[in-house]
């Protein structure tokens, strides 16, 4: 799954990396949480916006979203046969604005066990563009709330250390398609949520104050010291982000 993620980088970074027009000037944020205003790139036209929007997927069809449970991710394997995510794949997609995200790795069982935050980010230092769908739930009262949940697929073997799921992190040339509701159609966009190459990722620990979603500070993304034994941090160059992400 991914619970939580953060934006470093600025503004200009992210406009220049997914080419929307709007000039947000929002600050960093370094441990977003559910429930959260979270920015979001969607596709209207042919133009690209960036919209703010609630990390908490609301199907238009619900009555109260007091009695449903927080859908923060849709399982890629799964998000075109579930009512909840079904039209949003079809007609709704987004790309979430981050530069990586937190993930725990749970040792030991009961009151003993232990969870050791990690950071995973791109080895090359561009934005991570994670895939998404949103919906606009409407209240009785007329009121409406824009939602997203962030599209999940099985780990990589960088992951697959601590984790058995990731958020789908799109290569550049996914993007597009991924953002096309018109032009490619359900089954095409879910595959291009597959996991991304080992190559794209580094993983570190950081600290325990991540964990508390109150704090919000960079040095919450500060690794710990040296990256553990079993985790792989390769080098490569972006080369167009071949090996993942190509819609044919």
């Amino acid at each position: 799954m991914c619970g939580r993620f953060f934006i470093a980088q600025a503004p200009e970074v992210f406009r220049a990396y997914l080419g929307y027009p709007e000039q947000p000037n929002f600050p960093p944020r370094y441990n977003v949480a559910p429930t959260q205003p979270v920015p979001v790139v969607v596709c209207e036209g042919a133009e690209r916006r960036f919209r703010l929007m609630r990390w908490g997927f609301w199907p238009g069809w619900l009555k109260d979203p007091r009695d449903f449970p927080l859908l923060i991710n849709a399982r890629s394997e799964t998000m075109a046969e579930k009512a909840s995510f079904r039209g949003a794949l079809r007609h709704r997609r987004c790309v979430f604005l981050a530069d990586g995200f937190f993930e725990w790795r749970r040792e030991g069982a009961g009151r003993t066990a232990t969870r050791t935050p990690f950071k995973i980010t791109r080895v090359d230092g561009a934005p991570m563009a994670l895939a998404g769908l949103w919906e606009t739930w409407a209240g009785a009262d007329g009121s409406e709330v824009d939602t997203a949940a962030i599209v999940t697929t099985v780990a990589n073997g960088v992951l697959a250390a601590i984790h058995e799921r990731m958020p789908a992190i799109l290569g550049e040339a996914a993007i597009a398609p991924w953002l096309d509701v018109r032009g490619v159609d359900s089954g095409p966009a879910a595959a291009l949520c597959r996991p991304c190459p080992e190559a794209w990722l580094r993983m570190e620990p950081v600290g325990p104050r991540v964990n508390d979603a109150r704090n919000d500070d960079a040095d919450l993304i500060a690794p710990t010291g040296a990256t553990p034994a079993f985790v792989a941090t390769p080098t490569a160059p972006r080369s167009g982000d071949a090996g993942q992400g190509s819609l044919f």
